[in-house]
């Protein structure tokens, strides 16, 4: 009786592991993902607001299950997947359109909060070394930093003074780790209402999580009334910047900027500026964009994606753009 019960405890351990192992990693069936191709405005109009930036697509991207949207950030992969990180620390890795879909897309948990408080793993940014794999994300309410070993499991986290200061709901919403090795995060909201094109930035000289105390403080400078919500470096070292702002809140209605920096000018107590280079107005079919992934093509050009956070609402869509430039016809 006894070898009975313990073989039935046995089993249930076995059982209650295997199931907890499989919430963390879902597979989605490849008819559960659906791409649905928007239609676009006519050439001129686009050229209007995307300058040296060409439109090659946009999707709505739809799921049926209550984990997937609200996605803040975006990373490119190796294997030409992307991954987007939601707001309840939860992650996506799929193949774009165009891109080879024999790739089963995957969801699951990156980060679990004990009290299941969305707090704790508000993963507004993040980014990720190609050398070793790690990445690091941005907790928006806590104002901190936790980063991820190549499995994708919990290796330390930190909350800098530096960014102390920042609001409940205001940052990192932006942060990248440059090829110098670099950090560089941003606050979403304004410094004050008298310079709503100014922001808080930090800069670490490597990473975050283990010398969080040494964080410089700058200046982020971009379009008036626009906040930053992610970076990506580009090939010849220079930063393009994803921003957003809300125009109107029933229905909500976005828009959103591109700009340009070169990340040599990030110095503390300096002011970092970017140019703008595309508008992302609310004529075209915007949404909420907070996520920004740039991937280098073999003829020199690059492929920008954008995906949008619906908040997790019916007002609000997941959208995918595929933009495309000619880094040489950007300025700076």
């Amino acid at each position: 009786m006894r070898r009975t019960i313990a073989l039935l405890i046995l089993l249930l351990g076995v059982a209650l592991t295997t199931w907890a192992r499989s919430e963390r990693v879902l597979v989605v069936p490849n008819d559960t993902l659906h791409f649905t191709a928007l239609k676009l405005p006519p050439p001129d109009k686009l050229q209007a607001h995307l300058g040296p930036f060409r439109l090659a697509g946009a999707w709505e991207m739809k799921l049926g299950d209550y984990r997937f949207g609200g996605y803040s950030a975006l990373l490119a992969l190796p294997d030409g997947r992307l991954l987007a990180i939601s707001d309840f620390g939860r992650f996506l890795t799929f193949m774009p359109p165009g891109g080879d879909q024999r790739y089963t897309p995957k969801h699951g948990d990156l980060l679990k909060d004990p009290r299941n408080d969305k707090r704790g793993v508000d993963s507004e940014s993040a980014t990720r070394d190609p050398r070793t794999g790690q990445i690091w994300l941005g907790l928006e309410y806590r104002n901190a930093f936790v980063r991820l070993g190549p499995n994708w499991r919990e290796t330390g986290r930190a909350a800098p003074s530096s960014m102390a200061h920042w609001g409940l709901n205001s940052g990192p919403e932006a942060m990248l780790r440059l090829a110098d090795g670099r950090f560089v995060a941003l606050s979403e909201g304004a410094r004050n209402w008298f310079w709503p094109s100014r922001h808080d930035g930090v800069v670490f000289p490597g990473d975050p999580v283990r010398r969080p105390e040494a964080g410089q403080r700058f200046t982020f400078q971009g379009p008036t009334a626009f906040d930053p919500v992610d970076m990506s470096q580009l090939p010849d070292g220079r930063v393009l910047v994803l921003m957003r702002t809300l125009i109107w809140p029933l229905p909500e209605r976005f828009a959103g900027r591109l700009a340009i920096g070169n990340p040599r000018h990030i110095r503390e107590g300096a002011t970092w500026r970017v140019t703008e280079v595309a508008r992302l107005a609310s004529t075209l079919p915007v949404d909420n964009f907070e996520g920004l992934a740039v991937v280098p093509q073999k003829n020199g050009t690059l492929i920008v994606w954008l995906i949008s956070d619906d908040n997790q609402t019916r007002l609000q869509r997941t959208l995918l753009w595929k933009l495309v430039v000619d880094p040489k016809d950007l300025p700076g």
